[in-house]
């Protein structure tokens, strides 16, 4: 199975890559990961309606770039459906038997996600109503993947 996932922004913070790196490390025993990041746009303090509009609309073309036909898009969005460590795992497991083995997951920048990602994506998942930073995001994600992938082979680490 392939896994990318692509964020906005860079991760700045050394504990943060040492997570993404202790994840990475970990998942390869199940997926290929790819993690891309895409440059994410300043933000004005008090930024208008539109104003947003047009720095997701940026962040989002960045995006897309790297969307490949073949690949099943999966936008995390507060507005998205949640569902709990076991159904994830069964999510990613139901996909891989399917025959889509290429997931992307799109994290976007602090703004969240464009419209035309939004139409894009063929799943919207949220993991929380709660806001997160999306630097942290990426290591939260990270680590259901690979808590769903544990699951999927009956291994303890999930309890």
């Amino acid at each position: 199975m392939n896994i990318t996932i692509i964020a906005v922004g860079k991760l700045k913070e050394k504990y943060l890559k040492a997570a993404v790196e202790e994840y990475s490390k970990r998942l390869s025993r199940y997926c290929r990961l790819n993690i891309i990041e895409v440059q994410d746009e300043k933000t004005p303090d008090n930024a208008s309606s539109s104003e947003a509009d047009i720095i997701k609309e940026k962040e989002g073309r960045r995006i897309l770039k790297y969307i490949n036909d073949n690949m099943y898009v999966v936008a995390l969005d507060l507005k998205g459906s949640m569902m709990g460590s076991e159904e994830f795992s069964k999510f990613v497991e139901n996909l891989g038997l399917s025959g889509k083995s290429n997931i992307a997951f799109i994290i976007g920048g602090s703004l969240g996600i464009s419209n035309e990602i939004l139409k894009r994506a063929h799943y919207k998942l949220c993991f929380s109503k709660m806001t997160f930073p999306h630097q942290l995001f990426r290591i939260m994600l990270l680590e259901q993947i690979y808590r769903g992938f544990r699951i999927m082979r009956g291994e303890p680490y999930h309890k």
